[in-house]
């Protein structure tokens, strides 16, 4: 599918107009363009889904069904160690075959249909972006899955379930767009079944990073304008709501530390890869060079180059934050909703 097909599927972005307002108005909720953080909690819903709007077809084009990273061994592809990512947190979770789960902010499903194939199990996902749901629907059809993996159009802060509903609810790399994690987090132990658990692999600071420190902050900002992010939390922060959520916690560690290869090594310019060359000089040189053209004859719709250049600045944040060691996108924690 080509971004031009993407921009006429993606709904209320049929236009070039369309494409390029939602871009500004995206841009301007960002520090980055003088916006700030509280109208970003406020209106996080908007937010969030003008990003999913422009960015969901580059990403499913350059990361696959599968949208996040992964604590990676030596020698191992990048799709193994997705896999090996989402068979642990299910592992983790003791999912066994009949269970009813929950995937909070399950994207287009990958990890979804991963896991309900690996452990037997129904799941349904929820995610509030109205193309990302089409999308994820008709990839469970192609997969035969359609039957043990369902998708729910709606807000994570106010899932419509009954309380109690799930045998196991997990996150992997969503939960960082709530505009209050403990809101969040406290909506996910309501429909959790008594002393089952939970699970989440969230992005956030880590404790190395100085708030005073204008290097530190700029990455912040990379990272919440090139990720459509409310806010990032502190490791300790995560830890602080999710107890506060009245979850008992088993335990957590941030996977990051110990991985073997770096999880950013895709996006690295020092490591050229097919994810990596298109943030190098010459890459972005070529990248824009070629959707101005592609613009200008109108293969795909003016704003093109502004999404690119967007998901450009978020892989910067990114690398340099995963190089600093003040970033990390695999903060596990897992824990019990008591009996």
């Amino acid at each position: 599918m080509s971004n031009s097909d993407a921009f006429r599927l993606v709904p209320g972005l049929g236009g070039e107009t369309n494409v390029l307002t939602a871009v500004e108005k995206y841009e301007r909720y960002h520090v980055l363009h003088d916006g700030e953080a509280d109208p970003r909690k406020v209106n996080y819903t908007d937010m969030v889904n003008k990003y999913y709007d422009l960015a969901s077809q580059f990403y499913e084009y350059g990361w696959g069904d599968c949208l996040h990273f992964a604590h990676r061994w030596k020698g191992e592809s990048l799709r193994e160690s997705l896999k090996r990512y989402e068979h642990f947190i299910a592992m983790q979770l003791a999912m066994k075959q009949g269970d009813k789960v929950l995937d909070v902010g399950c994207g287009i499903g990958g990890p979804m249909r991963e896991i309900a194939r690996f452990s037997n199990v129904s799941i349904t996902g929820v995610n509030n972006n109205e193309y990302q749901v089409a999308r994820c629907k008709k990839l469970n059809q192609l997969a035969g899955v359609d039957e043990t993996c369902n998708i729910v159009q709606a807000d994570f802060m106010n899932m419509p379930f009954p309380d109690n509903s799930f045998d196991e609810v997990y996150a992997i790399e969503a939960t960082c767009h709530a505009p209050d994690a403990y809101g969040c987090y406290k909506e996910m132990y309501r429909v959790l079944k008594p002393g089952q658990k939970f699970a989440i692999y969230e992005w956030c600071l880590t404790e190395a990073f100085d708030p005073n420190n204008y290097e530190h902050q700029k990455v912040k900002e990379e990272i919440e304008f090139g990720n459509a992010l409310p806010g990032l939390r502190i490791t300790t922060q995560v830890l602080e709501a999710v107890k506060r959520a009245g979850f008992d916690v088993i335990w957590d560690n941030d996977f990051a530390t110990d991985s073997p290869v770096p999880w950013y090594l895709p996006m690295d310019t020092n490591k050229l890869s097919f994810l990596s060359f298109r943030v190098t000089t010459v890459g972005k040189f070529l990248t824009d060079n070629l959707l101005k053209a592609l613009e200008y004859v109108r293969v795909v719709p003016a704003g093109t180059q502004k999404v690119q250049a967007i998901l450009q600045k978020a892989a910067n944040g990114l690398v340099d934050g995963g190089r600093k060691g003040i970033f990390t996108p695999m903060y596990f924690v897992l824990a019990r909703k008591p009996e």
